[in-house]
């Protein structure tokens, strides 16, 4: 076992965990004005009792009331009968109100008579259509939304042993990309260098990569631009987007590196003057994070840089997201959302500005809002260097 490896957080957290995650999603959903959650496959069901089955078309659904009894909280789920031995051993299915379903049973009956017939409910964003629309019908004079509009910060505020996967996740990221740069680019496919990245992640404990992404020269320009054929030359800038899951938490970073040999100066002073401008850009995201800030000022304070310095039309999305059990997620650091930031709250912080036909440049880093450390402002979650580094 490697020191990494032993410095890593246990896979899974305790029931007691679980449980109380799903009593302050009932509280959630009793501030909402619901009857209750709905959760299927995915990561809210993750967060909620630790389990992760396939996402088939067979029905699987918690249940969370918002005015719940007893240590559970009163929720239940229903699960495939082929599938219940696996949720037994799931790390938060204990006390769960357990009913299964039978291949060829009307599934969303069987939900359904768990509910209230005329309930209001928050259904999980990661639901398939599938689903909702057989709840609907068992269940027509229920009223049925979207997790993300109903309670969409559910899962944004972190505890303090999420904050430390994230970081672990932060912090292998920040090391895959040490790795990286000891490769050489010039000469070498887009493709071949996120092939290089995406190994890097996974010798670094990422589980999963969710992306590693990789663009060169003139490609830069796209913000969501996937690793090509293109062959990256000497003088090109190279954005490097990349993350994943670590022991179930999200990493997402970006770095953007110069390729040795460039010999257009007038090209290379664009390029560091712009590496400059997002730059200062990052830093004046996260010094905007403090108390009485909202979502969108982290959002104002990036953007005006960018648009004093002349390239406001060149900064084409947010300037953050949420990151947890997924890489996206609420808040969104973005003009018009006026949530308060609270501690607990991870986001990304990425700038960027891209120009067409010639380059683009973006630096993101994880930041966790008002830590005990840092109790008026923000901690970075990746450490990795700002400077503009030189690869071969």
């Amino acid at each position: 076992m490697s020191s990494t490896d032993a410095a890593r957080p246990g896979a899974a957290f305790g029931p007691e965990v679980y449980a109380a995650r799903r009593e302050r999603a009932a509280a959630h959903a009793r501030e909402a004005g619901l009857t209750g959650l709905l959760v299927s496959p995915g990561p809210d069901l993750a967060y909620f009792t630790g389990y992760t089955p396939p996402e088939t078309e067979r029905l699987t659904l918690l249940a969370i009331p918002a005015e719940g009894t007893g240590t559970t909280g009163g929720a239940s789920v229903v699960v495939p009968l082929l599938e219940r031995g696996d949720l037994a051993s799931a790390p938060g299915a204990e006390g769960l109100d357990v009913g299964t379903g039978r291949d060829g049973d009307d599934e969303h009956d069987a939900a359904a008579r768990l509910l209230a017939a005329d309930g209001s409910y928050a259904v999980s964003d990661a639901t398939w259509a599938l689903h909702v629309l057989g709840l609907q019908r068992a269940l027509p004079g229920a009223r049925l939304t979207a997790f993300s509009d109903a309670v969409p910060t559910l899962r944004a505020v972190k505890d303090a042993a999420e904050v430390e996967r994230l970081a672990a996740a932060g912090a292998a990221a920040d090391a895959a990309f040490a790795d990286v740069l000891g490769v050489a680019f010039a000469g070498r496919r887009e493709r071949d260098v996120a092939a290089d990245l995406d190994r890097f992640l996974r010798e670094r404990g990422h589980e999963r990569v969710a992306f590693a992404l990789e663009w060169s020269g003139p490609n830069g320009a796209d913000p969501h631009h996937d690793a090509s054929d293109r062959v990256i030359e000497p003088g090109d800038l190279v954005v490097l987007d990349f993350g994943g899951l670590r022991d179930g938490y999200g990493s997402d970073t970006s770095r953007t590196v110069l390729v040795a040999g460039g010999t257009d100066d007038a090209l290379a002073d664009q390029q560091r003057e712009v590496y400059d401008v997002v730059r200062r850009a990052q830093q004046a995201g996260l010094d905007a994070v403090r108390p009485g800030a909202t979502c969108q000022d982290v959002d104002r304070a990036a953007r005006a840089v960018i648009v004093d310095a002349g390239y406001g039309e060149q900064f084409v999305h947010r300037t953050g997201h949420g990151i947890g059990t997924t890489t996206h997620e609420p808040p969104y650091m973005v003009e018009g959302e006026d949530r308060p930031i609270e501690p607990g709250m991870c986001f990304s912080v990425e700038p960027g500005v891209y120009l067409p036909g010639r380059f683009g440049v973006r630096i993101e880093d994880i930041v966790v809002a008002f830590p005990p450390d840092v109790p008026d402002g923000a901690r970075r979650l990746n450490t990795s260097t700002h400077d503009l580094q030189t690869v071969r």
